[in-house]
Protein backbone atom coordinates (compact mmCIF):
# COMPACT_ATOMS: atom_id res chain seq x y z
CA UNK A 1 0.00 0.00 0.00
CA UNK A 2 1.88 2.76 -1.10
CA UNK A 3 0.97 6.48 0.08
CA UNK A 4 0.61 8.96 -3.01
CA UNK A 5 1.63 12.26 -1.82
CA UNK A 6 1.26 14.12 -5.02
CA UNK A 7 -2.35 15.49 -3.58
CA UNK A 8 -1.13 16.52 -0.20
CA UNK A 9 -0.40 20.14 -0.32
CA UNK A 10 1.30 21.95 2.84
CA UNK A 11 -0.96 24.04 5.29
CA UNK A 12 2.21 26.30 6.27
CA UNK A 13 0.71 28.56 4.33
CA UNK A 14 -2.96 28.57 5.86
CA UNK A 15 -1.36 28.81 9.12
CA UNK A 16 0.54 31.54 8.57
CA UNK A 17 -2.49 33.31 7.14
CA UNK A 18 -4.44 32.98 9.71
CA UNK A 19 -1.78 33.74 12.25
CA UNK A 20 -1.15 37.23 10.67
CA UNK A 21 -4.76 38.10 10.51
CA UNK A 22 -5.25 37.13 14.00
CA UNK A 23 -2.40 38.66 15.21
CA UNK A 24 -3.19 42.21 13.59
CA UNK A 25 -6.58 41.84 14.95
CA UNK A 26 -5.74 41.46 18.02
CA UNK A 27 -2.92 44.15 17.66
CA UNK A 28 -5.69 46.69 16.55
CA UNK A 29 -7.98 45.84 19.80
CA UNK A 30 -4.38 46.26 22.40
CA UNK A 31 -3.91 49.66 20.91
CA UNK A 32 -7.39 51.12 20.75
CA UNK A 33 -7.21 49.52 24.42
CA UNK A 34 -3.98 51.44 25.11
CA UNK A 35 -5.02 54.86 23.36
CA UNK A 36 -8.76 54.97 23.72
CA UNK A 37 -9.25 57.33 21.59
CA UNK A 38 -11.52 60.48 23.22
CA UNK A 39 -14.21 60.26 20.56
CA UNK A 40 -14.97 56.67 20.56
CA UNK A 41 -14.58 56.56 24.49
CA UNK A 42 -17.38 59.75 24.32
CA UNK A 43 -19.73 58.59 21.70
CA UNK A 44 -22.46 55.95 23.37
CA UNK A 45 -24.28 53.35 21.44
CA UNK A 46 -26.96 51.67 23.22
CA UNK A 47 -25.96 52.37 26.34
CA UNK A 48 -22.18 51.19 25.89
CA UNK A 49 -19.20 53.33 25.01
CA UNK A 50 -18.33 52.70 21.20
CA UNK A 51 -15.03 51.31 21.87
CA UNK A 52 -16.75 48.78 23.82
CA UNK A 53 -18.66 47.96 20.89
CA UNK A 54 -15.86 47.95 18.59
CA UNK A 55 -13.57 45.08 21.10
CA UNK A 56 -16.87 43.09 21.56
CA UNK A 57 -17.14 43.30 17.16
CA UNK A 58 -13.62 42.33 16.87
CA UNK A 59 -13.63 39.70 19.63
CA UNK A 60 -17.04 38.07 17.83
CA UNK A 61 -14.99 38.28 14.47
CA UNK A 62 -11.75 36.37 15.80
CA UNK A 63 -14.24 33.55 17.26
CA UNK A 64 -15.61 33.16 14.03
CA UNK A 65 -12.62 32.90 12.00
CA UNK A 66 -11.18 30.82 14.53
CA UNK A 67 -13.77 28.88 14.25
CA UNK A 68 -14.19 28.60 10.62
CA UNK A 69 -10.13 27.66 10.19
CA UNK A 70 -9.11 25.50 13.74
CA UNK A 71 -12.79 23.61 12.92
CA UNK A 72 -12.88 23.09 8.96
CA UNK A 73 -15.80 24.71 8.85
CA UNK A 74 -15.32 25.98 5.25
CA UNK A 75 -15.20 22.49 3.45
CA UNK A 76 -18.24 21.36 5.72
CA UNK A 77 -22.45 21.60 4.25
CA UNK A 78 -23.57 25.04 4.02
CA UNK A 79 -26.05 23.44 6.68
CA UNK A 80 -23.77 22.50 9.19
CA UNK A 81 -21.72 25.61 9.10
CA UNK A 82 -24.64 27.88 9.97
CA UNK A 83 -25.95 25.21 12.84
CA UNK A 84 -22.08 25.69 14.73
CA UNK A 85 -21.69 29.18 13.77
CA UNK A 86 -25.13 31.26 13.65
CA UNK A 87 -25.83 29.48 16.91
CA UNK A 88 -22.74 30.61 18.47
CA UNK A 89 -23.46 34.12 17.19
CA UNK A 90 -26.92 34.03 18.29
CA UNK A 91 -25.39 32.76 21.81
CA UNK A 92 -22.93 35.61 21.96
CA UNK A 93 -25.50 38.45 21.20
CA UNK A 94 -28.16 37.47 23.74
CA UNK A 95 -25.79 36.95 26.41
CA UNK A 96 -24.25 40.62 25.41
CA UNK A 97 -27.78 41.95 25.70
CA UNK A 98 -28.71 39.83 28.52
CA UNK A 99 -25.20 41.61 30.43
CA UNK A 100 -26.10 45.47 29.24
CA UNK A 101 -29.63 44.83 30.23
CA UNK A 102 -29.00 43.97 33.96
CA UNK A 103 -25.64 45.90 34.34
CA UNK A 104 -27.71 49.00 33.11
CA UNK A 105 -30.56 48.02 35.74
CA UNK A 106 -28.16 47.23 38.33
CA UNK A 107 -26.50 50.80 37.72
CA UNK A 108 -29.96 52.63 37.77
CA UNK A 109 -30.97 50.82 41.58
CA UNK A 110 -27.25 52.04 42.99
CA UNK A 111 -27.55 54.91 41.51
CA UNK A 112 -30.64 55.85 42.65
CA UNK A 113 -30.23 55.25 46.20
CA UNK A 114 -31.77 52.21 46.39
CA UNK A 115 -29.58 50.39 47.60
CA UNK A 116 -25.60 51.03 48.97
CA UNK A 117 -22.61 50.83 47.32
CA UNK A 118 -21.36 49.07 50.52
CA UNK A 119 -20.22 45.98 49.43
Amino acid sequence: MAHDTAHHESNTARIWKVFILLSVVTIVEVILGIIKPAFLVETTLISMKLLNWIFIILTIYKAYYITWAFMHMEGETKGLRRSVVWTAIFLICYLIFILLTEGDYVYEVFKAGYKAWDF
